[in-house]
């Protein structure tokens, strides 16, 4: 592949709170710099909800030589906040892109789910379930989102261009019916899980011969045993709080970090030897999802999909400047993309 990365969290926004609480450049370009030469990566997926964090980042990875994924992630927001969103980023983008960085701006990442004005339900609970639980009206209902999605990608692709002279990409899942001929890089989320398991590759082998570079964003598992099986949903073991924050897990669950690099290893190697341009693992960290070691019915990192555990009162062993701890992906993946060119 020709860009090695991984997706940073610079904090989602929704209901008006952020799930990073802090975002201190000293500690950005010290991670970032982590990621660059112990893991190895050269690129980064740069994903939030804040405009002026994720220019903050950006800044950051750029001036370290990483090729830079500018990806506004926005969370039940209609489509005109939407645009207004992508607009401002990709001012912000192209700052960064005349600065002298390799930038590609990422129009969004599952829109069609995670926001308003595509599918019906006024929650992502809602839309997900006329996806996965209502058979009925399925395949009628996804042509018609993804009839909605492509008109409104018109729209924000002409205003992302206005501000932005890179490379042009959106972040889909395989449900959403993207028009490709609107953007340079088609970006897919990607997550196996067992029951497609038998046809992944034939899929990927499949995106890349329609011809245009292919890359894939947002696959990962969670780190808990059997999760790779239903790795599209390994996070919602979480139960949550009246605010929506995740506050502990809904039953007892066996840590796995060797499943969890396992099933990245296995990934990557199909992207590699499949012709994949660009991957992204998700994620480097979760920083709302900390490791509680004493009390496992509230260790969130279990759910979360970082390669490293973030802790909430102390730092780790590995880096003593950090507060977490690498965990078994992280070795993997450093291994996996150690000496490549």
């Amino acid at each position: 592949m020709r860009a090695r990365g991984i997706a940073y969290d610079t904090g989602f926004l929704h209901g008006g709170e952020i799930s990073r609480r802090s975002l201190e450049p000293d500690m950005v370009r010290r991670e970032l710099a982590i990621i660059r030469d112990d893991l190895h990566c050269n690129a980064v997926h740069l994903v939030g909800g804040d405009p002026e964090r994720l220019e903050l980042a950006a800044r950051c990875a750029a001036e370290l030589g990483l090729e830079v994924w500018f990806s506004p992630y926005p969370l039940d927001l209609t489509p005109a906040e939407i645009l207004s969103l992508f607009a401002d980023c990709a001012r912000r983008a192209e700052r960064v892109r005349r600065a002298g960085a390799d930038v590609v701006f990422v129009t969004g990442v599952e829109l069609s789910i995670m926001n308003h004005g595509f599918l019906p339900g006024d929650t992502l609970e809602e839309r997900l379930a006329l996806l996965l639980d209502e058979p009925d009206g399925r395949a009628v209902r996804l042509a018609e989102a993804s009839a909605r999605l492509n008109a409104f990608l018109g729209d924000a692709v002409t205003a992302v261009r206005d501000h932005f002279r890179g490379q042009v990409t959106y972040a889909c899942v395989p449900v959403e019916r993207v028009d490709w001929t609107l953007f340079d890089i088609m970006s897919v989320e990607l997550i196996r899980s067992a029951e497609v398991a038998d046809r992944f590759r034939d899929g990927v082998r499949a995106l890349v011969a329609q011809g245009k570079p292919v890359a894939v964003t947002g696959f990962g598992t969670a780190g808990w045993r059997g999760s790779a099986d239903v790795a599209p949903r390994s996070m919602e073991i979480v139960e949550h709080d009246e605010s929506g924050r995740p506050v502990g897990l809904d039953g007892d669950y066996e840590r796995d970090e060797q499943g969890q690099a396992a099933y990245l290893l296995e990934l990557l190697e199909i992207f590699d030897t499949e012709g994949v341009d660009a991957a992204f693992v998700y994620l480097f960290a979760l920083y709302n999802y900390p490791h509680r070691p004493d009390d496992p019915r509230r260790d969130l990192d279990l759910a979360g999909l970082g390669i490293v555990k973030v802790f909430e009162d102390r730092n780790g062993d590995t880096y003593p400047d950090m507060p977490w701890e690498p965990k078994a992906a992280f070795t993997a993946l450093a291994d996996h993309y150690r000496g490549r060119p």
